[in-house]
């Protein structure tokens, strides 16, 4: 379970390079931006959120009973923790690998996950989470959003949700912890974006294909079904074309 403290900065860079400030954060604390003027995401791009309308945080872990090469069990805790809390108003979502969570065709979550080795096991993993809460209207750069606000029809109490998506965080956290990996795996699969449906993929080498995903293994890699063979993907190996 997870126990820390929470701090709440009117203005930050990005919460991911705050928290990993060692001397400050330690397993367990939490930054949150109400403005965050450099937030990161996955493949080098920028995480925009209008002040205030949305969850910017980022969460200290120290998961040293891991591997680093069961460091994708984490991404897949997190992105159920955010699943979970989703479900609590009411939205169904799936992930789409390997952590974006959608709702149907529409990104209402993205993260970004960095980090640190001891050896060959973890040692200290700063998660980024930028949640859409309050925002209806997005930039026309950002390509099919939604917001809890949007799916729901309410106007929500952001560091509400932030208490609600602590709490999921903390219970998937402890199954890890537990040694229940397998099941953390099994959610995540089940929870896949578009998993059984034919979808179509770029691929660096080959261009846009047509493929099945039939899933997820522990080490991260997608196995997809292409022209009848299974193949496997690492991260940025593959791309869906939406």
């Amino acid at each position: 379970m997870l126990r820390g403290e929470t701090t709440v900065l009117e203005t930050c860079g990005s919460t991911n390079t705050e928290a990993a400030d060692r001397s400050r954060y330690a397993h367990g604390d939490t930054v949150v931006a109400i403005r965050q003027t450099a937030g990161r995401g996955q493949r080098g791009h920028r995480w925009e959120s209008v002040p205030g309308e949305n969850l910017t945080f980022s969460i200290v872990l120290e998961p040293t009973f891991l591997a680093a090469g069961e460091q994708f069990l984490l991404s897949e805790a997190i992105a159920l923790a955010v699943t979970d809390t989703l479900q609590e108003y009411g939205i169904g979502a799936a992930i789409k690998w390997t952590n974006d969570i959608y709702v149907n065709d529409r990104k209402i979550c993205g993260m970004l996950l960095e980090h640190n080795l001891d050896g060959t096991r973890l040692a200290r993993t700063v998660a980024g989470i930028g949640l859409n809460v309050n925002q209806e209207r997005f930039p026309a750069w950002i390509a099919n959003p939604c917001s809890i606000r949007t799916e729901t029809g309410i106007r929500h109490d952001v560091m509400e949700v932030f208490a609600k998506l602590y709490g999921h965080l903390s219970m998937r956290y402890g199954m890890l912890e537990e040694g229940r990996a397998d099941r953390i795996s099994d959610d995540y699969n089940t929870l896949l974006y578009r998993r059984g449906k034919p979808s179509r993929f770029f691929l660096p080498e080959e261009g846009e294909v047509i493929g099945t995903i039939c899933g997820a293994g522990p080490d991260g890699r997608l196995t997809v079904t292409i022209d009848g063979k299974e193949r496997g993907f690492l991260f940025r190996e593959i791309e869906f074309v939406i």
